[in-house]
């Protein structure tokens, strides 16, 4: 029968302090990556966004081109075939707060209805610029 001595066994495991230093740098280490990975996703939102805006926009004049008007929906643009889909907004993650941008009614007779010339996005949140997405 062996027996160690206390002063052996103690040396096998971590101290209290050890323990801490480890699980703040653990800690430090992940709000970093916290961080970046919140900082990464938004620059990828604010991508997918401008993509989806400029798909839009240009499904818009291409419909302008070709019927001499502007459509009075967006879903106009998935019927007559611009748009296999109306795309999904990244910040509002739904394709029905797309915002639309009516034309004018100075245009060809009073009985004509006002065409969407823009779109823009739903959301209220703003980008890293300050510039607010239901601008872009």
């Amino acid at each position: 029968m062996s027996l160690e001595s206390p002063r052996k066994r103690r040396g096998l495991g971590f101290t209290l302090m050890e323990l801490l230093v480890v699980m703040t740098v653990i800690a430090l280490l992940a709000s970093v990556g916290i961080v970046g990975y919140r900082h990464s996703l938004k620059v990828s939102k604010e991508a997918v966004l401008k993509e989806n805006l400029f798909l839009l926009n240009h499904a818009l004049e291409q419909f302008k081109a070709d019927r001499g008007r502007y459509p009075t929906t967006i879903v106009q643009l998935r019927e007559k075939h611009y748009l296999r889909e109306i795309p999904v907004d990244p910040f509002t993650k739904s394709r029905e707060t797309w915002r639309a941008e009516m034309e004018s009614g100075d245009g060809e007779g009073a009985d004509a209805e006002p065409g969407i010339i823009r779109i823009r996005s739903g959301s209220d949140e703003q980008s890293e610029d300050g510039i607010p997405y239901s601008e872009w």
